[in-house]
């Protein structure tokens, strides 16, 4: 069975990543999110094992020494991190997997050479519109939205290092982006649109 891509995508907070991501993991079949694990709080309606697996710090920690997690970083003072198992899993089952990380864990696994491993940023399409889209969430104070701001500037300079670069102006065409992305990823590693080895001997006679 042919090998799944792990597609790692980054983008500053507020650059409509995870509203990209949900509307192409209805549209695109054999495609997987990965769960990534954190210490930080549950917001409101997120629930344990959709978004994230919620542990705490001692928990995080102990797996890390015992290097479970593919890669992981520290963000705004919490801890993420990507189960190695669950990825190399669905990945050998042929299933194409969306890994949401920043773009520290992007670095280490760029670093390290994973296997099948194709980078993309989602990029807003001006600064002006990043802190729109902040401010305009209303549930964060002051300080967090700065720091987020800063952390995005950061960011931001990574964008050069991704395989891709997706500027979310409208929404669709985004989604359109990523998709034609994974479609052609899939061509390379001869397969289907929709994620199917392709018998190249059976085509041959």
């Amino acid at each position: 069975m042919s090998r799944g891509n792990l597609f790692v995508i980054s983008a500053p907070s507020g650059a409509g990543k995870s509203t990209i991501l949900k509307k192409l993991l209805a549209v695109v079949d054999n495609l997987a999110f990965s769960i990534s694990h954190t210490t930080r709080a549950p917001r409101p309606g997120e629930s344990n094992g959709r978004e994230y697996h919620f542990v705490d710090r001692a928990t995080f920690e102990r797996m890390r020494s015992d290097l479970a997690f593919l890669e992981w970083a520290e963000v705004h003072g919490n801890l993420y991190g990507t189960s190695r198992t669950a990825i190399e899993a669905q990945q050998a089952q042929g299933i194409d997997v969306f890994l949401d990380i920043d773009v520290q864990g992007a670095r280490q696994l760029r670093d390290c050479g994973h296997p099948g491993a194709v980078f993309l940023f989602i990029a807003p399409p001006s600064w002006a519109e990043l802190e729109k889209r902040l401010r305009g969430r209303g549930t964060d104070p002051e300080e967090t939205v700065q720091l987020r701001l800063h952390n995005a500037r950061l960011e931001m300079t990574d964008a050069e290092r991704y395989d891709y670069l997706v500027v979310n102006d409208r929404l669709d065409e985004a989604v359109g982006v990523l998709r034609a992305v994974v479609i052609a990823e899939r061509c390379k590693g001869r397969r289907t649109p929709d994620g199917r080895p392709i018998d190249l001997a059976g085509m041959r006679g």
